[in-house]
């Protein structure tokens, strides 16, 4: 059996989603829309809870597509309020809202959310080598950037630690640990 991330091992899900995903980056602006909003979501709660509803979000998110988010009403702000296949948070659904269209106006000044997102990282992947999870902060310097500007710019739930998270998660950073098998992996990945 390869070695993985610690925190990893806790279940199928977690094996299958740090196996394939974690930590590849990502350049589309909808799947980047997709993980700011879930790690927003997540806040407060597991990332299991939010894997465990990302088909959910998907269905209720209209498939993360920031131009419809961007147009919902009070009508279907009350309908993801009663959906039980997301977290079920006013703030957090709101904060999805104004994200989306706080990111339509990222687009029209930076071409694309991926061109000002990866700026925060010189546009590649960070290769960290912690030895142990215990060693990955909770939030850095570019984390801290990201966060300011994003927030300046009318983001929600866009605090230092929720953009480290998102960092992780779409590989602007590689937190794998340098014995698991996933970090010599995605250690080449997203050379552009």
């Amino acid at each position: 059996m390869p070695e993985r991330c610690s925190w990893a091992e806790s279940s199928d899900l977690y094996r299958g989603y740090h196996d394939s995903e974690w930590g590849v980056p990502v350049h589309d602006d909808r799947r980047l829309f997709e993980f700011l909003i879930l790690e927003g979501a997540q806040a407060g709660l597991s990332w299991r809870q939010i894997l465990e509803r990302r088909d959910g979000y998907r269905r209720a998110f209209d498939g993360f597509d920031p131009e419809r988010i961007a147009r919902y009403d009070d009508r279907k702000l009350e309908a993801l309020l009663a959906d039980p296949g997301i977290v079920r948070n006013r703030a957090k659904i709101g904060a999805a809202v104004a994200n989306a269209r706080a990111l339509l106006e990222v687009r029209e000044r930076f071409d694309s959310f991926d061109a000002f997102i990866w700026q925060f990282v010189a546009g590649r992947p960070i290769q960290n080598s912690w030895r142990s999870v215990d060693e990955v902060p909770a939030s850095t310097l570019e984390s801290d950037a990201m966060s300011h500007e994003l927030k300046r710019l009318g983001f929600k739930f866009a605090g230092s630690t929720i953009c480290y998270a998102f960092m992780q998660a779409v590989g602007m950073v590689n937190d794998h640990v340098t014995g698991c098998f996933r970090w010599s992996e995605v250690k080449g990945l997203g050379e552009r």
